[in-house]
């Protein structure tokens, strides 16, 4: 049937509205008028497949990547740089309306470049014909062999060829596996997760691998232990000129110039503050550079990252007032008497949100709190309890980490007189 798209959705698919409800198009945007063929959704929605593009709509462009319409890792390529900033703007005050926010002020999305992510995780898989590397197709299991990717950068995406003639010597057919990269500030840090039996030829193989493209460190799991098959140099992260460690797999923000902009506003927002609380602190991307000016309490439930985090405080001997909390914050939010000592907070929890820690919050007298999310949505429904306790949300600023995807990364200033 033929079709004119309305919106653009959520989860970055296109919407045409019919009197049998709306029906959802991936790679469409507002104004689009295509043929579709009609297939059903998920719980009960109606999808299409664009069969052709007869009049497109304002803001289309050609998409950079030879894989768009395939891959599931980037579905907003074919929207230009303006009307893509829109619609980040857009995404988020539609996920803050759901919760009667919708009117909150909001600044310009700083956006990430292409080539600028810093975080993959590929699937691999051995098959008759060879080893697929790539990501899933878009709601899909099946798997796409990639061999460019816009969004990464060069040095990552260098090592896709390589990697492909490795892992068809490795694993067995039709063995599956996870590759996990990331570029920390002194080199690639590598896991392999599944696929490989850990034998001496294996070890042998990873290693030479790893000296032959100067991988930092490659780590293997295998029954939910990591072994260090190939430490080159123990990679490391710099948060304000101290070298903090960075676990094998562990999380950092996934672009350098998101990190830089997440941690200018928290800087801004906190100025004046004297005794601050960094919640889910991770390895301290924001609580080192925050305590060159302020007594900063990091706390952290992940055993290895909080390690990392207190290797980085016995570091910085500079820092005074840095000290470093293992707590699980599910399970143990920080109560709001525990909160009265505090005059500034950060929170940056997992995409669930943190619904106990953010009651707490709501009930104590904590003046500012800015608040981090990757969620508009888990963000916008703990933004409500804040709200609701009493906060004033100033400003939402989103910094998109994850170009051209339906993934918003976002910033958040509240005080409370």
């Amino acid at each position: 049937m033929r079709l004119r798209i309305e919106r653009i959705g959520a989860q970055g698919d296109g919407i045409a509205q019919t009197g049998d409800g709306p029906i959802f198009v991936p790679f469409t945007l507002a104004g689009d008028e295509i043929d579709a063929w009609l297939e059903p959704g998920p719980r009960g929605t109606i999808r299409a497949q664009m069969e052709g593009l007869i009049t497109p709509g304002p803001g289309r462009q050609d998409a950079p990547c030879r894989h768009h319409g395939q891959c599931g890792g980037c579905s907003l390529q074919h929207l230009d740089a303006d009307l893509y900033a829109r619609w980040v703007a857009d995404r988020v005050q539609m996920a803050m309306a759901q919760h009667g926010l919708g009117d909150c002020p909001m600044a310009p999305p700083q956006i990430s470049p292409p080539s600028s992510r810093r975080r993959l995780s590929l699937k691999a898989m051995r098959t008759s014909r060879g080893v697929l590397l790539g990501f899933a197709m878009r709601q899909s299991h099946h798997l796409v062999d990639v061999r460019q990717c816009p969004v990464a950068r060069p040095s990552l995406v260098a090592l896709f060829k390589p990697l492909r003639a490795l892992l068809h010597d490795l694993m067995p057919l039709r063995a599956a596996s996870v590759i996990s990269l990331t570029e920390a500030d002194n080199g690639i840090d590598m896991v392999i997760d599944g696929g490989i039996a850990p034998g001496l030829s294996m070890r042998e193989a990873l290693a030479a691998f790893a000296q032959s493209r100067d991988i930092a460190s490659l780590h293997v799991m295998e029954d939910g232990l990591c072994d260090p098959v190939a430490v080159n140099r123990r990679v490391e992260m710099v948060f304000d000129g101290i070298p903090v460690p960075l676990p094998p797999g562990g999380f950092i923000q996934a672009t350098a110039e998101g990190e830089a902009a997440l941690r200018a506003l928290m800087l801004e927002w906190l100025e004046g503050a004297q005794n601050c609380v960094d919640l889910f602190a991770g390895i301290g991307t924001f609580s080192f550079p925050l305590a060159r000016r302020a007594r900063v309490l990091a706390v952290e439930g992940a055993r290895t990252a909080l390690d990392a985090l207190q290797s980085g405080v016995n570091k910085a001997s500079h820092l005074k007032g840095l000290t470093a909390l293992h707590r699980d914050l599910f399970r143990r939010p920080l109560s709001a008497a525990e909160l009265a000592p505090f005059d500034g907070l950060i929170i940056d929890p997992p995409r669930a949100g943190a619904v106990a820690q953010m009651g707490e919050i709501a009930k104590s007298g904590v003046r500012t709190v800015v608040a981090f999310s990757c969620n508009p949505n888990s963000f916008a429904r703990d933004a409500r309890i804040l709200v609701d306790g009493g906060y004033q949300l100033c400003q939402i600023s989103p910094v998109d980490q994850f170009l051209w995807s339906p993934h918003v990364e976002l910033a958040a200033l509240f005080t409370k007189s």
